[in-house]
């Protein structure tokens, strides 16, 4: 019993040690990037022409907080990939090893092409549209700051996640789990799974941000498709190797070798 504890007990020790690393890395980058929150507001701002108004005494505090958390999550992505690597490495092979610093680099690379496409053009889209839509209607738009930066930040997490799932798809391909006959098959599926995760994650259930999200997943499933057909395993080989007629039967009435 004390031979299986003492690793578990050092493994648990490790993971604490790098979740403070990674806790302290993101609580330095949200102070620093607490004093840049001006700033990050206006920057999501551009798409709205016009002064963003809070409505409660701590609105604009927690939506500065909320634009910080979000800049400190993405300072500190090296970090956290890189103390994960390094938990992880001491399991694998070291063939296996050589491609841990490709794969957190296309990793961090999927989650900034995410925010990026998302930044400059699913927002533009979005708020344009549901600000002219309001406009048409005689309507004059004021949106409040918490309301705003909640429904930025939020986009641009998913985005950013989202990214990831044709490496993941890759991922799981190379090491057997799935593979691209399998994902092809289910593709209908994965349609309405991302229409349904779309209707769950994004803000607000309209049709035109589901499509918007939903849209693109699709097509981050076909690249991942795509990625599993090139990186995965191939299909078993069949080894005819000579049986001894001296070797013993097995139950299931094949020799065991």
């Amino acid at each position: 019993m004390a031979q299986i504890l003492n690793p578990l007990a050092a493994h648990i020790r490790t993971v604490k040690q790098r979740l403070i690393i990674i806790g302290a890395t993101m609580l330095v980058a949200l102070l620093v990037s607490f004093t840049f929150s001006g700033e990050m507001v206006a920057w999501l701002n551009r798409p709205f022409p016009n002064l963003l108004v809070f409505y409660g005494p701590t609105e604009a505090l927690f939506a500065s907080i909320k634009v910080s958390l979000l800049a400190a999550i993405i300072a500190s992505l090296p970090v956290i990939f890189y103390q994960c690597w390094k938990f992880i490495e001491p399991a694998l092979l070291p063939k296996e090893q050589r491609w841990g610093f490709p794969l957190f680099a296309l990793a961090g690379g999927l989650f900034a092409l995410g925010l990026t496409f998302c930044n400059l053009l699913i927002l533009p889209l979005v708020i344009n549209f549901f600000v002219s839509f309001g406009m048409d209607h005689d309507v004059t738009p004021l949106l409040s700051v918490g309301t705003y930066i909640d429904f930025n930040v939020k986009f641009l997490l998913i985005f950013g996640c989202a990214f990831e799932l044709p490496l993941v798809l890759s991922i799981l391909a190379r090491v057997g789990v799935v593979s691209a006959q399998m994902l092809a098959k289910y593709r209908k599926y994965a349609i309405m799974a991302a229409l349904i995760l779309s209707a769950i994650v994004t803000p607000d259930a309209t049709l035109v941000t589901m499509l918007l999200m939903a849209v693109p997943l699709m097509v981050l499933y076909e690249i991942g498709i795509i990625g599993a057909r090139i990186f995965g395993r191939g299909g078993p080989t069949e080894v005819n190797l000579p049986l001894d007629p001296d070797l013993p039967i097995g139950p299931a009435g094949h020799r065991v070798r």
